[in-house]
């Protein structure tokens, strides 16, 4: 590992290797990763989820380095990030992802690789390309790259107007094995896309998962379709997802209406651009009177409050992903013929909203599930040309993963945080200095906060 290591430091010094002295460079048997394990499975039971912590189910441990199959590819991970579904998949909810493992075990003998007792996790990853399957054309060793976790097969036609609607479309990482969060990882090659270069490894390695869920969820044909003018309500604004939204929003020309908790997130959407701003726990909003039993009066201050913002005007979207807390709030502040727009559920999956005001004012709920390749592609191109910036707020190294992913379950963090793999320190990776010089200030803003 050391001398993978070596050859992609090399490049800081200006020394670029050929692709052939990083095809000959040999892959070692085993690999640091973080891993969750099938036999502790019901370590959580009984526990409500604000009672787990992924501190004592995640797992630094050395595995097997998977063998290659046709069409994808093995990576050297400089870094990865931390994304929900890494909490859920520490938490075995809302189901263990040992069983998304076992059903991908069943496809045939490539699928088989994946169902192992243990999970390497992870969603995210830049890297460089050490080998490629057969038949591979696009990627060779040597690449920088970084991965969106879309896998699919495409053997079924039904994924070839939206590769989203693959029947076995899987989440990387989540729902399949040898995630991102580890020395090495495997990918299919069509989820590997060109590493900004103005960034560095950790700073890379954070946009992909969000910002490409962001991208469908509000500006593409598959989500909302975002327009100019459009009034957007974003929860969560300053968050790993939602920093994203207000900066496409900002960038689309329409208006957000940032949803934040806190003073500090607060100045965050600030210096985003965002002008209009809700601090919903220094309004006091309680959405639920208990848990069985919400309260419409504060879906009506709520609305009110956002005229107040917007000169009258209700949200065009609304950029939906607490879920359970505040989808009856949503469903109820959107305009007449508005869109709810909704990707996760991080306060509870299970919804409830009141019917008349979606029918009887002809809005509409759309669920938005990661993005495809295409999707994927244009997200990560707005990154590579400075359109769109990193949310890294704080990097921990693989050792400290267990931390790093408690943080994000408490809501401790802004913006994203990050996870060193290979690299061993911050800030190495960054080619394009000069495009890096432009927007410094932006790169580094959730780390200043």
């Amino acid at each position: 590992m050391q001398d993978i290591l070596d050859a992609i430091q090399a490049r800081e010094g200006g020394d670029e290797l050929p692709a052939e002295a990083f095809a000959r460079l040999p892959v070692p048997e085993h690999y640091r990763a973080v891993t969750v394990h099938a036999d502790e499975q019901d370590m959580f039971e009984g526990l409500a989820s604000s009672e787990k912590d992924p501190r004592t189910s995640l797992h630094v441990e050395d595995v097997a380095t998977p063998e290659l199959a046709p069409g994808e590819a093995l990576v050297a991970v400089m870094a990865s990030a931390i994304n929900y579904n890494t909490v859920w998949s520490a938490m075995f909810e809302p189901v263990s992802t040992f069983a998304f493992l076992e059903r991908y075990g069943r496809s045939g003998p490539m699928g088989a690789r994946h169902d192992l007792p243990y999970h390497v996790v992870g969603s995210d990853l830049s890297g460089v390309v050490l080998r490629t399957g057969a038949g591979v054309q696009k990627w060779r060793p040597g690449d920088e790259v970084v991965a969106h976790c879309l896998s699919v097969e495409l053997e079924s036609p039904d994924g070839h107007n939206d590769t989203m609607l693959d029947p076995e479309q899987r989440i990387w990482g989540f729902e399949t094995n040898f995630g991102g969060l580890a020395q090495l990882a495997l990918v299919k090659t069509n989820q590997l896309m060109p590493k900004p270069a103005h960034l560095s490894w950790e700073e890379a390695a954070c946009p992909g998962l969000v910002n490409s869920t962001a991208y469908r969820q509000l500006v593409s044909r598959n989500g909302a379709g975002m327009k100019q003018g459009d009034v957007v309500l974003i929860w969560g604004a300053s968050g790993g997802l939602g920093s994203y939204a207000t900066q496409m929003a900002i960038g689309g020309g329409a208006t957000p209406v940032c949803v934040v908790s806190s003073p500090d997130k607060a100045e965050i959407a600030r210096s985003m651009g965002a002008e209009l701003i809700i601090d919903r726990r220094s309004e006091d909003y309680r959405f639920w009177k208990d848990e069985t039993t919400q309260d419409p009066r504060e879906w009506q201050r709520l609305g009110k409050r956002i005229r107040e913002l917007t000169g009258g005007e209700d949200p065009d979207i609304v950029f939906e992903h607490p879920g359970r807390e505040t989808f009856g709030a949503s469903v109820f502040v959107a305009r007449r013929g508005g869109t709810i727009v909704t990707c996760a559920s991080t306060s509870g999956f299970l919804h409830e909203y009141d019917n008349r005001y979606l029918w009887m004012h002809l809005k509409r709920i759309i669920g938005s599930h990661f993005a495809n390749y295409r999707e994927a592609w244009e997200a990560n191109r707005l990154i590579a040309r400075g359109k769109i910036h990193p949310t890294l707020s704080r990097t921990y190294c693989l050792d400290e993963v267990g931390q790093a992913a408690h943080d994000v379950h408490r809501n401790a963090h802004q913006g994203k945080v990050g996870v060193l793999c290979l690299s061993p320190r911050e800030g190495l990776g960054v080619r394009d200095h000069e495009l890096r010089a432009r927007h410094e200030t932006a790169i580094n803003r959730f780390r200043e906060v």
